[in-house]
């Protein structure tokens, strides 16, 4: 809303707030979206009234509905929306990052109708990766491998952790923060990177399936198990097993960076020791680091860099798609 609202005093040119709903509540705007997100903020949670709303609100030819959201239900509607001539703007990466049949469905849409699907702020939280790799395909560019740090969470923990103090410290942090998924748990099963893994490829070309992407989980089977609200206090199990990996790295003089790459040979996420000249080795803080390798660019790979997660650059990823669409 502070970025909407900096916007609009820059006399940009920018569509009406009518509707605005979170895991809480739906309320219409009215004149004031800043009042209706202070209430919404603070209603009772009541999530079958957002279902209601997605199934039912008359979103006409033309609006845009922007879908901040990590919810199944709301991209389920993405297809609906987009078929009748609604753009969508997302950062809900189960759009296009899940199913194959939904992405390939959300594409013919677009297609058909000539709507926007503004994902930019799936992969990387805005920085240029899925238009970049778009661009390549498009240009003639055959695209041969793409592997990269691409959770800004996962990022910041690796650049923090030194192995002096519990990893599950680092953990907590990064929670307080807003790095993470709600459940920190997502990030950590290397599920988040799996569905950016999966957007990356499809754009680039490949028609992968989730269950072709080989995972490797930080999170023990015991933790995967606890519920969300006992999670804090059992992420001690997490210590052990990644003290022991930072010190291996360390003896080699090496890194660890949380990695997915795609090639011919396949799909993978995992944590990895990088030698320190590795073109992920670098970065800082939540920085994604992506390393494409193609035709164009056989030995030294394109690579891009920026800030991978928080709030501030998520929202400035989804008004830029908003813009985009009202700037025609």
């Amino acid at each position: 809303m502070a970025r909407y609202q900096a916007l609009q005093q820059r006399q940009l040119r920018l569509p009406r707030f009518e509707w605005l709903a979170n895991s809480r509540t739906v309320l219409s705007c009215g004149s004031d979206p800043g009042q209706a997100l202070a209430a919404a903020s603070v209603a009772a949670r009541d999530e079958a009234r957002l279902q209601r709303w997605a199934d039912t609100v008359a979103v006409q030819w033309g609006d845009i509905v922007v879908d901040a959201t990590a919810s199944e239900a709301i991209a389920a509607q993405h297809v609906e929306w987009l078929s009748r001539g609604v753009h969508v703007v997302t950062a809900n990466k189960l759009g296009q990052g899940m199913q194959l049949s939904r992405a390939r469905a959300i594409q013919a849409a677009r297609h058909k109708l000539g709507v926007v699907y503004g994902d930019s702020a799936t992969v990387g939280a805005g920085l240029p990766l899925l238009s970049s790799v778009r661009a390549l395909v498009a240009g003639g560019d055959h695209i041969h491998a793409i592997e990269g740090v691409l959770s800004g969470s996962l990022a910041w923990l690796f650049h923090r952790y030194d192995g002096n103090r519990p990893f599950s410290e680092c953990v907590r942090e990064a929670m307080a923060a807003g790095y993470t998924e709600p459940d920190a748990r997502i990030d950590l099963s290397g599920e988040d990177v799996r569905r950016k893994l999966l957007i990356l490829a499809r754009a680039a070309g490949q028609a992968l399936v989730a269950e072709q992407i080989e995972v490797a989980s930080l999170v023990p089977a015991e933790l995967a198990a606890v519920p969300l609200s006992d999670l804090d206090g059992n992420l001690s199990q997490l210590d052990e097993g990644l003290q022991a990996r930072w010190r291996s790295a360390q003896a080699a003089g090496h890194c660890l960076r949380f990695v997915g790459r795609v090639d011919a040979q396949g799909a993978h996420v995992g944590l990895r020791e990088l030698p320190l000249s590795h073109p992920l080795a670098g970065g800082a803080g939540t920085d994604n680091r992506v390393a494409i390798r193609s035709d164009r660019y056989p030995e030294q790979p394109l690579l891009i860099q920026g800030p991978g997660a928080g709030a501030e650059v998520t929202a400035a990823a989804l008004l830029d798609d908003v813009l985009r669409i009202v700037a025609g």
